[in-house]
C-alpha cells in the first residue's frame, strides 16, 4: 500500500467510460481539464516526472493571475501532447487519485483528449502510421527486402526525409527490422512435464508482442531457452495482433478494441486451461494487467486474461520461491546497469527483474528507477526527441557511473534511447543487452 499525503489507501481505477457519448463531449472535457489542472496547480509534486506538468505550470505562472482560469483553453493541449500515459503520476506520485473525493487520474484524462481529439480526425497520417505496428511489421522477414529497408533506413538522406515527411527526427534511434520473424526461429514447442508450483502455473503461452516478432526476435528466443533450460512447458498463441498500446496512446480506441477481439478470446482459452501468459515487454504487459481491463470492465474472457498475465521475471521469481527454478549459473555477468522501465514500475510487482539477476553470482548490479523519456514512438518525433533526451539525461548518467560491463532495460526501446544517451553524453560505452538474454547468458544457453 502507497502511504499518500492526504489519502492513506491504495490508489483504485475506475473503469474507462468511453463508450459513453459524454466521455467525447469537448465542453464537458474541457471543463474537467481545468478542474484537474487546478488541482495539480496546487500540488505541484509531480513537477518533474514528464514535461506535461512543467507546461501547465508554465502556463499557469505566464498568466496575471497566475491561476488556471487564466489560461487560453486551446493550450490546454499543450500539457496533451506532453503526455505519453506512462501512469507513473497516478501510481507513485499523486496523492489524490480514488478513493479520495477528488477522484484525479490524470493519464486517463489525457486519454480522454487524446481520444476526443482523434474522434474529430485530428490525428496526423503520421501518428496513424507509427503505431500500426503490424503493418510496418511487414517489412520484417522478407528475404532482400529486409536489409536493403535496414540499411536504407540508416542513410542520412533518408532520415533526412523521414523527419521531413513523417516528423521522425533524423537524429533518434529506430529500430531494423528483423531477417527472420520471432515465430519462425522459435522452434517446437517445449513438451515437458507440467510442474505447477504453490504460487504459480507449470505451463506458459507466450504472447510474442509486435517488438520481438518484428525488430528482436532474439529476445523472444532467449525467453524461450530460459523456459526450455527450466523444464516449463510452453506454447505461443496462434494468431497475434498488437496488444493496442500504441493505439491506445493515440486516443484510437476502437483499434484497441479490434485488436482485442483477436487476442484476448485465444488467451483466455488458455488462461482457462491454466496457462500462465508472459509478454517479454512490459507495455504489452500493462495493456492486458490494466488498460483493456478498464476498457471491458464487463469482458469475462479480459478479465481471465488479467488473472492469469505474467512480466516474465514475476513468473521467474515466483517459480524460484515455489523451488523449481534452476539456479545452476554458468556466467557470471559483470556490473550490470539496469533500468526499470516506467511500464513494469506501475504493474505494483516491485522490481521482480533485480531480484532475479541479484541472484546470479558474480553479479553487481544498479537499479535505476527512473523514467529514460523514450516512451514508444513519443520519442522518436521531431517536436519530442530533444525534450527525450532532456527527460533521460539523469538516467543516462546514473546507469553510466558505475562503467558498466551491461546496461539493460525491460524496455528495449528505453535500452537503446539509453545507450544512445549514454554515447551522446561521451560516457565509456556498454553492452546493451535485455534482462531475458541476461538471464540466458548466466545459464549458459
Amino acid at each position: 500500500m502507497s502511504v499518500r499525503e492526504g489519502n492513506l489507501e491504495a490508489p483504485t481505477r475506475h473503469p474507462l467510460d468511453w463508450k459513453n457519448p459524454e466521455f467525447y463531449d469537448e465542453e464537458k472535457l474541457t471543463q474537467e481539464l481545468e478542474r484537474v489542472f487546478d488541482i495539480c496547480h496546487g500540488c505541484r509534486r509531480c513537477l518533474s516526472l514528464c514535461g506535461s506538468f512543467p507546461t501547465l505550470f508554465d502556463l499557469v505562472d505566464a498568466t496575471d493571475e497566475g491561476e488556471v482560469e487564466g489560461v487560453a483553453k486551446k493550450d490546454f493541449w499543450k500539457v496533451v501532447d506532453q503526455c505519453y500515459l506512462c501512469d507513473v503520476c497516478y501510481m507513485t506520485k499523486c496523492p489524490y487519485v480514488p478513493p479520495h473525493p477528488w477522484n484525479l487520474d490524470f493519464p486517463h484524462l489525457m486519454l480522454r483528449a487524446k481520444a476526443v481529439r482523434h474522434k474529430k480526425g485530428e490525428t496526423t497520417w503520421r501518428d496513424k502510421l507509427l503505431s500500426s505496428t503490424d503493418a510496418l511489421g511487414t517489412f520484417a522477414g522478407i528475404p532482400i527486402v529486409t536489409p536493403t529497408v535496414n540499411a536504407v533506413n540508416r542513410t542520412k538522406p533518408m532520415r533526412a526525409a523521414m523527419e521531413a515527411g513523417l516528423g521522425v527526427d533524423r537524429k533518434a534511434w529506430i529500430p531494423g527490422y528483423a531477417t527472420r520473424k520471432f515465430r519462425s526461429i522459435a522452434g517446437e514447442s517445449s513438451a515437458s512435464k507440467v510442474v505447477d508450483g504453490e504460487r504459480t502455473p507449470g505451463k506458459v503461452v507466450v504472447y510474442g508482442t509486435c517488438y520481438i516478432n518484428y525488430n528482436e526476435p532474439g529476445i523472444g528466443r532467449d525467453l524461450l531457452a530460459v523456459l526450455r533450460h527450466n523444464d516449463i512447458p510452453f506454447v505461443l498463441i496462434e494468431k497475434e495482433a498488437c496488444c493496442g498500446m500504441p493505439k491506445l496512446e493515440l486516443g484510437d480506441l476502437e483499434a484497441v478494441a479490434r485488436n482485442k477481439d483477436i487476442n484476448v478470446p485465444q488467451l483466455a482459452r488458455y488462461a482457462r486451461e491454466g496457462y500462465a501468459i508472459l509478454t517479454p515487454i512490459p507495455s504489452c504487459t500493462l495493456m492486458f494487467k490494466q488498460e483493456l481491463p478498464l476498457m471491458f470492465p464487463d469482458c469475462v474472457d479480459t478479465l481471465a486474461v488479467q488473472e492469469a498475465m505474467w512480466d516474465p521475471f514475476e513468473y521467474f521469481v515466483a517459480r524460484n520461491r515455489d523451488g523449481l527454478l534452476k539456479t545452476d549459473f554458468k556466467n557470471t555477468l559483470g556490473k550490470v546497469s539496469y533500468h526499470v522501465p516506467c511500464h513494469a514500475r506501475v504493474q505494483n510487482v516491485g522490481k521482480k527483474t533485480a531480484d532475479l539477476l541479484q541472484i546470479v553470482p558474480g553479479t553487481e548490479l544498479k537499479v535505476v528507477e527512473r523514467c529514460s523519456g523514450h516512451s514508444g514512438t513519443w520519442g522518436v518525433k521531431k517536436q519530442f526527441h530533444a525534450q527525450a533526451m532532456k527527460i533521460g539525461k539523469p538516467v543516462f548518467r546514473a546507469m553510466g557511473e558505475a562503467e558498466p560491463d551491461y546496461i539493460s532495460s525491460d524496455c528495449q526501446l528505453a535500452g537503446h534511447h539509453i545507450a544512445q544517451g549514454m554515447e551522446e553524453g561521451g560516457m565509456k560505452a556498454a553492452q546493451l543487452a535485455h534482462p531475458l538474454s541476461l538471464l540466458a547468458k548466466a545459464y549458459g544457453i
